[in-house]
């Protein structure tokens, strides 16, 4: 949890006496009739209004900014948030539950996005944070504190609970309080139901995610060049897969189905939750299942991953010692192999862990878990949020981003811990130089290549280099603003992950969703092409690719249809339900994905965009005079909303399975009807 001082206001003093007579202190369980009493003693003694949100603020997922008439008669649950922190982004699985079982009530939950860091305060920014978060409630960019302050917040995360007339109800920090919201807001929704006074009225939700155009990439998180196999490893993270390319991009396999989840299988058929860094042990591929908590193993032999590390459930244990799939991790963000030993990025326990590969027995190697910036001996060294990591043979080099520095770890020294670069939890910027002079703004990535340290300087858009010889760190591309461009002046938007092969470093440039390749003898900058996913998609008939990593993704299934050897027209009706129509502003596009040695189409294999409004599609698709049992796979993505002005929006995500038989005598028209059901607002 992350605290700031604040000067003392009356909520603030509200909030002290709260915690004084334990209302604040939660247990993990309680039961309705405890919550009673609390919320009967907090309006007998303080009842409190909550401050109004400012409507002349930055709005994001919503039409228009929200007013005290949209939120009277719900119960509000405020979170106050930075995109960067750790615990910020643990909570948001608690917020997703939360507003999944009360979909159908008048409870809302709004973002109070308080920004740490100077990047995270730009709007399109958070934009991008609220798209990679997967978040669907409306957030408001709190500017300069405003919010944080009226409410006497004090860390990150914090949760506030309003009632329907408008008055705090109680203030949850930090993390592990998702059964006592969860209570207090049925109790809430259950007392003020029985006094009449809910309004069911829905708010005009607007989901930036609608207009997000559609790339290979969702946010690709860290990038891993492998010198034995002479291929990349891409952790493709809001798609839950890794991408596995050869070194001009050619796509070799896709690991992962797509689908948001916990599975050990086949890759097809395995489940990642947002996969970040990754190793090379041997001939297995390591990943860091980040929001599964676990470590993965891939077997290209037998094409399988299995968990090795981690139980699918966050832990909080800072002293671990056992079999490493007994233990429970938190978010393991970076991984480095260096002899038999894996050494991790505990992200979320503000430590690095390491799992012995050959006894398979985990523990903490370095940090207290106090989230801090302390040198010294290893055990009772602090870290913030470590979130990459690189080695030489002898030292661990640790991307430590909370406290925006680069650490060093002696492996000779019994795991002596040092700051290279960088200063403290709130020393921040863009400045080269030397040592504490250094300031970086939340570096992820971090690479070591002939002496030097090649770091992902993520808040800044840039990379720079720390030569370990001389001990100076210096910008080495982009220009500090966020972009996209190639060449000498190339510009980044965030970029998370980097990895060296030879002369070149290949970046994995998060909110561009692109991999981009330096050069390191020129200087110059180029972008990945990433080829042959129709050749993937072909061997592997259960990989989505338009649809990977949606949630809500619905499959149909068809019966057998025969149909004519020599050509055919795929017909799709579209049938929204009443009252409902297409979203203007958003892309509808589709893909048709078909084996390439039997079916011709212009629109085969890519993926298409649709002209908005159209309910009937029409693919023209040629037979190669092949005669048999095929398949065809018709993934779509679209949205729609409710006729009203302050309806919801809806994204369809579906995919067809239509398999055929070709047939000289078939039907030249082959029709398929999608009919939306019950999809994700």
């Amino acid at each position: 949890m992350h605290l700031i001082g604040r000067t003392v206001s009356a909520i603030l003093l509200f909030l002290f006496f709260l915690n004084i007579e334990g209302v604040n202190a939660m247990p993990q369980s309680l039961d309705k009739q405890e919550v009673r009493e609390r919320l009967r003693g907090v309006r007998e003694r303080y009842h409190i209004k909550a401050p109004d949100l400012p409507t002349n603020f930055t709005w994001l997922n919503v039409k228009r900014p929200l007013t005290n008439d949209d939120l009277r008669g719900k119960v509000v649950l405020l979170d106050f948030w930075t995109y960067c922190c750790i615990n910020c982004m643990h909570i948001i699985p608690d917020l997703h539950y939360l507003e999944e079982k009360y979909k159908d009530k008048p409870f809302v939950v709004i973002g109070v996005h308080s920004a740490k860091f100077t990047n995270e305060q730009d709007a399109d920014n958070i934009r991008q944070a609220i798209l990679r978060y997967e978040i669907k409630h409306p957030v408001v960019v709190d500017q300069n504190f405003q919010i944080w302050q009226a409410y006497g917040t004090r860390a990150w995360p914090t949760l506030v609970l309003i009632d329907p007339d408008g008055y705090i109800a109680s203030v949850f920090s930090g993390e592990g309080n998702r059964q006592a919201v969860d209570t207090y807001v049925d109790v809430l929704l259950e007392e003020f139901g029985k006094q009449g006074k809910l309004d069911p009225a829905p708010i005009p939700i607007d989901l930036e995610m609608t207009r997000r155009p559609f790339s290979i990439l969702n946010y690709p998180g860290k990038v891993l060049a492998d010198s034995a196999g002479q291929r990349l490893y891409i952790s493709d993270s809001n798609n839950n897969r890794i991408l596995v390319a050869s070194l001009d991009g050619l796509l070799e396999k896709i690991i992962g189905s797509g689908k948001e989840g916990f599975r050990d299988g086949d890759f097809s058929t395995a489940e990642f939750r947002h996969p970040q860094g990754m190793a090379v042990y041997k001939d297995k591929l390591l990943i860091a299942d980040t929001e599964n908590h676990a470590i993965r193993e891939v077997d290209f032999g037998s094409q399988t991953v299995r968990t090795i590390a981690g139980t699918g459930m966050q832990g909080f244990d800072r002293e671990p010692s056992g079999n490493a799939l007994n233990i429970a991790l938190s978010s393991p963000w970076d991984l480095q192999v260096v002899g038999t030993k894996l050494y991790i990025a505990m992200a979320g326990l503000h430590q690095i862990w390491m799992l012995d590969l050959t006894s398979h027995q985990i523990e903490n190697y370095a940090g207290s878990g106090r989230e801090a910036r302390k040198d010294g001996d290893r055990l009772d060294a602090a870290f913030a949020q470590p979130s990459g990591i690189a080695s030489d043979g002898r030292f661990l080099y640790i991307a430590d981003s909370e406290v925006s520095s680069v650490r060093a770890i002696d492996l000779q020294q019994d795991g002596e811990v040092s700051t290279l670069a960088g200063g403290d939890l709130f020393e921040y910027g863009d400045r080269d130089g030397k040592g504490e002079q250094v300031r970086l703004q939340h570096p992820l990535g971090i690479e070591y290549r002939k002496g030097k340290l090649y770091i992902a300087d993520t808040y800044n858009h840039k990379l720079k280099i720390l030569d370990l010889k001389t001990g100076r760190t210096a910008s080495y591309l982009g220009n500090g603003k966020p972009g996209y461009e190639d060449g000498k002046t190339a510009q980044f938007y965030e970029p998370a992950g980097i990895s060296a092969l030879g002369d070149k470093l290949y970046v994995a440039d998060t909110n561009n969703h692109r991999v981009r390749v330096v050069d390191v003898s020129s200087g110059d900058v180029g972008t990945l092409n990433i080829s042959g996913l129709s050749k993937i998609a072909g061997k592997q008939k259960n990989a989505a690719m338009l649809t990977a990593g949606l949630p809500g993704t619905v499959v149909v299934n068809h019966p057998e249809q025969k149909i004519s050897s020599g050509k055919f027209t795929l017909q799709v009706n579209i049938d929204l339900p009443p009252g409902e129509k297409f979203n203007p502003e958003s892309p509808f596009q589709y893909l048709l994905v078909a084996d390439a040695g039997v079916f011709h189409s212009p629109q085969a294999n890519m993926i298409q965009s649709l002209e908005h409004g159209k309910s009937l599609l029409e693919i023209p698709v040629s037979v190669a005079g092949a005669f048999g049992r095929q398949n065809l796979r018709l993934e779509m993505l679209y949205y729609f909303c409710d006729d009203a002005e302050t309806g919801t929006c809806k994204i369809r995500s579906v995919v067809h399975n239509i398999p055929v038989e070709l047939n000289g005598s078939g039907s030249t028209v082959l029709t398929v009807t999608d009919k939306p059901g019950n999809e994700l607002p």
